[in-house]
């Protein structure tokens, strides 16, 4: 029967890497201690100090981020209701409940002969 491989969560590898980190006991002994391979203790380390600089940077980004979304969001608002005024100014220039032609002798279309032409 073939084995599972093992996952191991970012948590446990943060835990295990600062252990190597600290150099409290050696690369072997952790090894044995986790149960896991000294190479993944290796590679574990060299990832978590690589990466270790973006915990102070995210922040900004974050922030940058937020202002984009806002910026975007505000955009959409704004699309929205002038899109919405435009619906409505289509709305009075073609639509006429009484059904008769209008009173200046304009000539209005009807609303799917105004779809066609477009």
């Amino acid at each position: 029967m073939r084995k599972s491989r093992r996952t191991f969560t970012a948590d446990f590898k943060a835990k295990v890497a600062i252990e190597a980190i600290k150099e409290t006991k050696t690369i072997s002994e952790l090894a044995q201690l986790y149960q896991v391979h000294p190479n993944l203790i290796t590679q574990w380390k060299k990832d978590f100090l690589t990466n270790a600089g973006k915990v102070f940077s995210s922040a900004m980004d974050e922030s940058t981020e937020v202002k984009k979304l806002k910026k975007e969001n505000e955009d959409l608002i704004h699309q929205i209701g002038q899109l919405s005024v435009d619906l409505n100014w289509l709305k009075k220039r073609f639509y006429d409940p009484t059904g008769y032609p209008p009173a200046d002798g304009r000539t209005r279309r009807r609303s799917n002969e105004y779809m066609l032409s477009m």
